[in-house]
This record gives C-alpha cells, sequence and structure tokens, in this order.
C-alpha cells in the first residue's frame, strides 16, 4: 500500500473513528484503527465489538493495501505532522506503516488487515428511512440522555426506535423521567420496523451526525441484530439491545390541573442557582405555581433548603391556568432537561405534588418530557 493524503483530512478521519475503539479489551488488534485501499480513497475503521465508525478521505493512491495499526499511537503521530500532505506506504513484508509528512519520518508496527473484525457495510442495502442531520441529531440529544445507566434493566440504557409510516418515535427512560421525540419523516416507511439502540451509541452518531450536513440513512440489518446510519463518508453500526420496552404510553397522564407557561433561559437560571443547595439535601427543589390575579400574570417560585447550607428562592413572572399547585423535582433531572430545550418558552404541566411533572417546549411539537416527584417533608 502506498497513498498519499491531507493531514488534515487524515486526522479529521482518525478522530471520527477513535470513538469506537475499544478501550480494554481481551482481543489486542480492538485498539488499532483499519486502514485500507477503496476505490481511490482511504477507508478507516474502527470497533469495539458494539459499534463500528467506518470513514472514507480523499487520497492518491499508488498502491492498494490493508494494514492495522494502533489507533492512538497514528492519531498521535498524525496530529503532530504540519498541515500538508501524508504518505503513507505498508512494507507488506514486516507488516510495518510508514508514516512521512514534512521533514518527519515514522515507522509503526501494524497487524494484517484480515484478523480485523468485519463491520457490517450498507453495501447495495436500501435504507429504511433518512433524515436530516441536523434532526436526527437534535431528536437524539433530547432523548438519549434520559435513559439509565444501571445495566440491571438491559433495555432501559438503550432508546427505543420506533419506524411506522411517516414517524420516527424515539422515547429513554430511567425509571425517574421519560424523554420522548417524534419526528416526521419525508417518505412514508415501507415497513413498520421497533428496535432499541443503546443509548451510549446514539450519543457517538449524533456526534458525527453533528459534523456533517445532508441526509442520514437507516438500515435495520435483515435479522434484527443491528442498525446502520450512513452519510456521505461515513457509516457507522450498533448492536441492538434484545428485549421488549416498557408501555411508556400509560404514565404519560392524558390531562393537567395546573399549565404553567415559563422563560426558559429565566427559568435555567433560576433552577441553577437552587441547585447550589438542593445538592445538599436529595437534590430536591419545589416548584410553587400561583396563579395570577385579574390584573397581574402569575408567579412561579422555585426554591430549595438544605439545613445545614441555607437556602434559596427564586420568583418568576409567567402565565398560570388552573389553580396552582407545588411539585418537587429531582434538580439534576430538571437541568437536565433545560439544558436541551431550545425554545423561548416551556410549559409545565401538573396534576399533583404526587404527580409526574411534564414539560413540553412551547412551538417545537413532538417533544415530551416526563419526570417523577420527589417526596419531601
Amino acid at each position: 500500500m502506498k497513498l498519499t493524503c491531507l493531514q488534515e483530512n487524515l486526522k479529521r478521519g482518525l478522530a471520527t473513528v477513535s470513538h469506537a475503539v475499544a478501550g480494554k479489551s481481551t482481543l489486542p488488534i480492538l485498539a488499532n484503527v483499519l486502514l485500507a485501499t477503496d476505490g481511490g480513497r482511504l477507508k478507516l475503521a474502527a470497533t469495539n465489538l458494539e459499534i463500528g465508525i467506518t470513514h472514507w478521505i480523499g487520497a492518491q493512491v499508488q498502491e492498494e493495501g490493508a494494514i492495522t495499526v494502533p489507533a492512538r499511537l497514528l492519531a498521535d503521530v498524525v496530529g503532530g505532522l504540519p498541515n500538508d500532505r501524508v504518505t503513507l506506504t505498508l512494507d507488506g513484508r514486516t507488516q510495518t506503516l510508514r508514516v512521512e509528512g514534512g521533514r518527519f519520518v515514522s515507522n509503526i508496527k501494524g497487524a494484517d488487515a484480515d484478523d480485523f473484525p468485519t463491520i457490517p457495510s450498507i453495501a447495495d442495502r436500501e435504507a429504511t428511512t433518512s433524515l436530516p442531520a441536523d434532526v436526527l441529531r437534535q431528536a437524539i440529544e433530547q432523548v438519549a440522555f434520559a435513559a439509565a445507566t444501571d445495566e440491571s434493566r438491559p433495555v432501559l440504557v438503550g432508546v427505543l426506535v420506533r419506524l411506522r409510516e411517516q414517524t420516527m418515535f424515539m422515547a429513554a427512560a430511567d425509571g425517574f423521567r421519560l424523554a420522548t421525540r417524534q419526528v416526521p419523516l419525508a417518505e412514508v416507511v415501507s415497513k413498520p420496523v421497533e428496535f432499541i439502540v443503546p443509548a451510549r451509541a446514539l450519543l457517538e452518531l449524533a456526534r458525527i451526525a453533528g459534523e456533517v450536513e445532508g441526509n442520514v440513512g437507516m438500515i435495520v440489518t435483515p435479522g434484527g441484530g443491528q442498525v446502520l446510519f450512513h452519510t456521505a463518508t461515513t457509516e457507522f453500526v450498533s448492536s441492538l439491545i434484545d428485549g421488549k420496552f416498557p408501555d411508556i404510553e400509560r404514565v404519560i397522564p392524558q390531562q393537567y390541573a395546573t399549565r404553567v407557561l415559563v422563560d426558559t433561559a429565566e427559568l435555567a437560571k433560576a433552577v441553577k442557582l437552587a441547585s447550589y443547595f438542593a445538592t445538599a439535601s436529595q437534590n430536591a427543589i419545589k416548584l410553587t405555581m400561583e396563579a395570577g390575579g385579574e390584573l397581574g400574570p402569575g408567579r412561579l417560585v422555585i426554591s430549595a433548603n438544605a439545613a445545614d447550607v441555607g437556602d434559596n428562592r427564586g420568583e418568576l413572572d409567567c402565565m398560570v391556568q388552573g389553580e396552582g399547585g407545588q411539585i418537587a423535582l429531582n434538580v439534576r433531572y430538571l437541568s437536565d432537561l433545560l439544558g436541551v430545550v431550545k425554545t423561548a418558552q416551556l410549559a409545565i404541566e401538573t396534576q399533583s405534588p404526587q404527580s409526574p411533572g411534564v414539560f413540553k417546549p412551547v412551538g417545537q411539537e413532538g417533544y415530551l418530557h416526563i419526570i417523577m416527584p420527589m417526596s419531601i417533608r
């Protein structure tokens, strides 16, 4: 193998696939990255057997070939080279990759490419659906953080993805909160499909989607064990979680006693201030909704009290429908939600102190977030 490419492109490509490199594994080759010529381009690939990322960059190929080399070492070497052309030359006899850039030369010992695990490819498969990269990224970011981190219930560390007709539905829950998002699709899905993707895999996909333009295609393998996503230059594959996702529809309240419309940015500031005190008191924060009189708006009071630290109270003007009320929530869950809401206003719907709080960004259809209440004395 011998080829020349731009240092900037190689550096970016290695950064893209590096997130699939295994940190610790009984298979040493999983710490390597595969480099292979492919139709006048250089293919970079990495996998930890749960996810796999393949990325292509432009190159001038003089000799075909393939090799795997330690991913971190290669990334460090390429990152230290001048922003110019880089030449990669493989000595097939010694399995050594020569990396030349500017006046620098490095020789990296590698391993045979045939020993590298096969990563499923889209090949000639027809995409199940596709959607804009920025829409997919936002949907993942608004849902995946609500998935569980405790693997005692494997399905809850994943995100439910349901494709039906002209809609993609995503949901994640950890037993204390639930996030759902519906996204309209440009075309009708030929066959309904439902699967569970590990949340951490989708967050990696969101990172990739944030760096590309255009559409991202989605393909579920015939056996249903993997899902593939692809852009013009990158393919991402993830194993799926086997199991049945909880019936989330039954926990979504269908009515409310009090509804508040509040400024998102102002609420975020108030919650952040209260969090300094809530963290010393089981992370509990109180939201008190007070209906306004005939001459003025309603009021939302955000408060936290820690016996050994002190207390905090903030007041916000807002629109209140209903009689008002109070609910206690985990401040970390509320902060996580406010971090992904991009609309100017947020609607908060409650029934009673013992019922879940329902949050809906005003002006963005299809997103719903539920936080279970806390019991505080």
